[in-house]
């Protein structure tokens, strides 16, 4: 199943048809396609190159690490995540290095990050979707994420899958039209609130 983004103005099709969809298959995701999605984080950008993303992954393939991993989500998310071949959690580096400092570009730079890895999961045909639902001091006692570094999404991933076969509350929340807000609520000139438009001008 595809959502498609309905747009006011073209993107290129890989942003186009990413969502977060909620069904997957069984099927398992393949080695050397998982390694691309994380090929794809590795080369986002990052605040002086600081790179301060860091990934746990678990698949079906390793019953007992993809289990460890299920227990950090939310019971809501547990409900359908179960479902999906691969597990992951994103986690940040906190500061670049002792003498440098915090580094207050982390979330940021491992949210580009993430969102190469989910793009690529488009191009290859896999789906993938992130989630704030999960615990993160359970994440970090079961995987031993030391200090410094703090887990902030999960993340699953797999090929997509028939939401006919999810419970009926899940299956509507699937179906439902994809929205954003318009370009003219959140891109400004000149002043806050002042809504930019393609003309050059300005609206009030």
């Amino acid at each position: 199943m595809e959502k498609p983004a309905v747009t006011e103005h073209p993107i290129h099709d890989l942003i186009r048809r990413r969502w977060s969809p909620r069904a997957f298959t069984p099927t398992p995701v393949e080695a050397e396609k998982l390694a691309s999605l994380f090929e794809a984080a590795r080369w986002a950008p990052s605040s002086f190159n600081g790179q301060p993303w860091h990934y746990i992954v678990a698949t079906k393939d390793d019953h007992a690490a993809f289990e460890r991993l299920l227990n950090c989500l939310r019971p809501q998310n547990v409900q359908w995540a179960q479902h999906a071949p691969v597990l992951i959690i994103a986690v940040a580096q906190l500061a670049m290095s002792p003498e440098r400092g915090p580094n207050r570009h982390a979330f940021h730079d491992v949210g580009l990050a993430n969102e190469n890895l989910v793009l690529q999961a488009v191009a290859l045909g896999l789906a993938a979707h992130q989630m704030a639902g999960f615990f993160p001091d359970k994440a970090r006692a079961t995987f031993n994420i030391p200090e410094g570094y703090e887990a902030l999404t999960a993340i699953a991933v797999g090929y997509p899958g028939d939401p006919e076969n999810m419970p009926e509350e899940t299956k509507a929340r699937e179906l439902q039209p994809r929205e954003r807000r318009p370009l003219s609520a959140f891109v400004f000139s000149d002043r806050w609130g002042q809504q930019w438009t393609t003309e050059g001008g300005e609206e009030e």
